[in-house]
């Protein structure tokens, strides 16, 4: 039996698999008039995003320290409890009975909890990173805009939404350009009370009978 059990994400990997860039190459006009772009890539591939990301290794390493820890010890005790659950079905010649469906209920609860132990852990950690995306995400119509206008793009459609295009085509590191000019840095510690979606609103105080309870961010 395999381990379905799937760690808490660290909540500091960028957004997007692709390697990110460094510097942006020239505005290039589309020749058809047709672009393409990856916004999230856009985002990811940005200074602020990825200068952000680096000093959050420095600022959270505690969180992300305790957190990788307590994931290690979570890891091998599920390790220890499917290793035995395999062992007892086998030896009860791979057939179900009522106290290895016991034991199997037991081993995915302890996966649920550890999941959830883990979410937590990694709060502080995701909302900064959420409170870092939706700095760079506020101007980044802005930037969508200023670099279809260069490139004099008349249509402009998702990249993972097009079976195919043409290098020139492709608007992402425009975009990237223009959000490196409207958003050089951003903060990475929320103000306190912050939440994903309010930007730039008053944070409401939490009751205090009912401390705030930081949600899960969500990426664009």
């Amino acid at each position: 039996m395999k381990t379905i059990f799937k760690a808490a994400a660290i909540a500091l990997a960028p957004m997007t698999a692709i390697p990110l860039a460094t510097t942006a190459p020239a505005v290039a006009q589309t020749k058809s008039g047709i672009a393409v772009v990856d916004l999230e890539e856009a985002v990811a591939k940005s200074a602020a995003y990825t200068t952000a990301i680096t000093q959050m290794q420095t600022t959270y390493k505690p969180q992300i320290d305790t957190m990788n820890t307590r994931r290690n010890a979570l890891e091998a005790d599920l390790k220890t409890k499917g290793d035995a659950l395999q062992a007892a079905f086998k030896a009860a010649g791979n057939k179900p009975t009522p106290a290895i469906e016991t034991q199997a209920q037991q081993y995915q609860q302890a996966q649920q909890a550890a999941q959830a132990e883990l979410q937590r852990l990694s709060q502080p950690i995701g909302l900064a990173r959420a409170y870092v995306e939706e700095q760079i995400v506020a101007k980044l119509d802005q930037a969508l805009t200023s670099a279809t206008a260069k490139t004099k793009s008349e249509i402009v459609f998702k990249k993972a939404a097009t079976e195919s295009f043409g290098a020139g085509a492709d608007i992402t590191d425009e975009v990237t350009a223009e959000l490196n000019t409207l958003v050089p840095s951003v903060g990475i510690v929320p103000p306190a009370g912050w939440q994903p979606g309010r930007q730039g609103q008053a944070a409401a105080p939490a009751p205090a009978a009912a401390p705030a309870n930081p949600q899960q961010p969500k990426s664009r």
